[in-house]
């Protein structure tokens, strides 16, 4: 499948500006960015795309090379690069966000080389009944926390990173090829501006450790499928002593036995004799809290009525509002009669009317007009 053209992909004619790529850039990537869009995969493909077309225009070299070669110009390792949403990703994503939002797409470096920690995801799954009453957990998580023999600076205890000689601190350097001045991540430091030359052995310099941490959660009632609980600084460990990125719980609901959910709404099925619809009754029902709710039959009921139990749904989520509970009837047919009962059935058939059966007596007297009315065009 061949790939959309760069333009084309940010909106912009081929003599657009710097300005008018970066304006263009900053309103589509908004718009797809992963987290505005979580869990949605067409959202996160637009975004890698937009992100491979922003990279090479906005490279004066880069978007020479495309103008004159297209697509085959970053093909076979040309350069062009297609940056996914690995570590890679987050890296090359950093500096372009900084500098249009004010906000880090990855990982966001900080003075002396200090990068800020990966976000984690966690999935939890749920009861329905602990969505309803709300829990408190304890996650174990294996992630990256700071080394404490270094204090996360990733040097030796004693010694201090220093300045890196080939950028001066600045983390990128320039190199002139013919007429571009290209500037890049120092090969040094790799883009950090500092240096360890002697590294902490407990950490080898990174500034942190791989552990398992046990963290609190609680979870409030109310909760729906695929809600989201963000633990600020609960993620991975910056690098060399950078902030720590966020922990991301994302919740799912497991299928229940008895209730479906609809929002704030709990729905269930409940089989009645024959007997009790027609001549009206009681019967009970669970609630989702533990406890049991009468539903009344009146005579006369069908399948397929659905009585409503106020207040006895889901909670509304940070709110004091409660949803309701829907109960729907189905008249359940008797089978494996006895003789006398089959005897008593029919008598009841024979006294039937219009008037204790009005459905089925609508239904046979349109069919017989449906009929009658064919007998006359033929």
């Amino acid at each position: 499948m061949s790939k959309r053209d760069y333009y084309e992909t940010l909106g912009v004619g081929r003599d657009a500006d710097e300005a008018a790529l970066k304006s263009a850039f900053r309103k589509k990537a908004m718009q797809y960015h992963p987290d505005r869009n979580p869990d949605n995969a067409e959202a996160e493909a637009q975004f890698k795309e937009l992100n491979e077309a922003y990279q090479v225009l906005s490279d004066g070299q880069k978007r020479a090379a495309y103008d004159r070669f297209g697509h085959q110009a970053f093909e076979n390792g040309g350069g062009g690069g297609h940056p996914g949403f690995g570590g890679d990703f987050a890296t090359s994503m950093s500096d372009i966000f900084e500098e249009l939002f004010g906000m880090s797409g990855g990982r966001r470096r900080g003075a002396g080389g200090r990068e800020r920690g990966a976000d984690l995801r966690y999935n939890m799954d749920i009861t329905l009944e602990e969505a309803f009453a709300g829990k408190s957990a304890q996650l174990r998580i294996p992630t990256t926390v700071s080394c404490e023999v270094c204090s996360g600076t990733g040097a030796k205890p004693g010694s201090k990173p220093k300045t890196c000689g080939t950028c001066a601190g600045h983390g990128r350097v320039r190199a002139s090829q013919g007429f571009f001045s290209v500037e890049r991540t120092c090969p040094t430091c790799q883009g950090r501006g500092q240096v360890i030359e002697d590294p902490c052995a407990n950490c080898t310099g990174s500034g942190r450790i791989t552990k398992e941490r046990v963290l609190s959660v609680n979870i409030p009632a109310g909760v729906e499928d695929g809600t989201r609980i963000r633990l600020a600084n609960e993620g991975e460990a910056g690098f060399r002593g950078g902030p720590p990125g966020d922990l991301y719980i994302f919740l799912s609901i497991e299928p229940h036995a008895f209730f479906q959910r609809d929002g704030q709404d709990l729905y269930c099925r409940a089989p009645v004799s024959m007997v009790t619809a027609a001549l009206g009754g009681a019967f009970e029902v669970p609630t989702i809290d533990g406890g049991r709710a009468q539903v009344k039959v009146p005579e006369g009921t069908q399948s397929g009525k659905r009585f409503r139990l106020g207040g006895k749904g889901m909670p509304v989520l940070r709110s004091k509002a409660v949803g309701d509970l829907y109960v729907q009837v189905d008249v359940e047919t008797p089978r494996a009669l006895t003789k006398r009962q089959k005897e008593l059935l029919a008598e009841f058939e024979k006294e039937s009317s219009k008037d204790t059966q009005p459905e089925t007596a609508g239904f046979f007297a349109k069919a017989k007009a449906f009929w009658d009315g064919l007998a006359k065009d033929g």
